[in-house]
């Protein structure tokens, strides 16, 4: 009989543990990123789909619009001041990014649920050329992306149809591949 209570115990014991890892996998850490597993397929869900055109403010004054609009492929590339990953990817990212022509892709930045100043002094900071604009309250990242995370960088044909996500701080191969791959369609 000892041994059934001790079997029913351990028995309860894991369903519990993985209730409760399944309840708190996707959500944010210190480093303000989530699980892979939900945030990957939401991301991938997005290849095929056609993204609306849009505008937003930019971080330097005026206003920016989706490349796409103007009939230009597009890189868009996700991140913010305060994340980590974004640390480290946007001094390579905007290095990369000034040592190449990538015309007629166009690159543009989304700063995500950030602070202006915050944001300014990282672009300032990291050397980037690229327009970027302002998304404070995350209305094109997860209103129209449906992100839940950064740093994310999404390839968007002429015609606004995405083709590829990178989740995650993408490497400059990565991100040669993918623009190379809008240039050739």
């Amino acid at each position: 009989m000892m041994f059934i209570s001790l079997g029913l115990g351990v028995a309860i014991a894991v369903i519990l543990i993985s209730i409760v890892s399944l309840a708190t996998s996707n959500r944010p850490s210190a480093s303000g990123t989530t699980g892979h597993t939900t945030t990957t397929l939401a991301t991938t869900a997005l290849v095929g789909t056609t993204v609306k055109p849009f505008t937003m403010d930019s971080l330097k004054g005026g206003a920016l619009s989706s490349p796409w609009s103007a009939g230009h492929p597009a890189v868009l590339i996700f991140f913010a001041s305060y994340c980590g990953p974004c640390q480290s990817e946007m001094p390579k990212v905007a290095a990369y990014l000034r040592a190449h022509n990538e015309l007629p892709v166009k690159v543009m930045g989304v700063d995500a649920s950030d602070q202006r100043g915050a944001a300014q002094s990282f672009i300032a900071k990291n050397g980037v050329t690229f327009p970027v604009g302002f998304d404070p309250n995350d209305s094109i990242t997860s209103g129209i992306f449906k992100f839940e995370t950064i740093p994310e960088t999404v390839f968007v044909s002429a015609r606004g149809t995405v083709t590829k996500v990178y989740f995650g701080a993408i490497p400059t191969a990565q991100l040669a591949k993918g623009i190379a791959s809008l240039k050739a369609a």
